[in-house]
């Protein structure tokens, strides 16, 4: 299982953001997304803990918590549902279906 967080700060990098969520477990892995474009972070990431319940404490403690000047918005990742066809085509976000 995977944790969302969002509405980061765009300063915020991945040792950031595991100092913060190793007081609640073993973090195992982060990843900050990159906007191809611009070439900077896109505002949120994902954090994969050591166990379930570790990862439910940080939910509950992060969830809202004021960090770095933005409120953030923790919560379990939901599953990536079919690779590219989920996320449009790139360069095509005036198209209306």
């Amino acid at each position: 299982m995977s944790i969302y967080v969002g509405n980061l700060s765009y300063e915020v990098k991945e040792d950031d953001l595991r100092q913060v969520f190793a007081e609640y477990g073993t973090v195992k892995n982060v990843q900050l997304p990159i906007d191809r474009e611009t070439d900077r972070m896109r505002g949120f990431g994902f954090v994969e803990m050591e166990s379930n319940a570790e990862e439910t404490a940080a939910i509950e403690a992060l969830n809202n918590a004021e960090w770095m000047g933005r409120s953030l918005k923790v919560n379990k990742a939901k599953p990536k549902i079919g690779g590219s066809s989920s996320g449009g085509r790139r360069g095509d976000s005036s198209r209306r279906d």
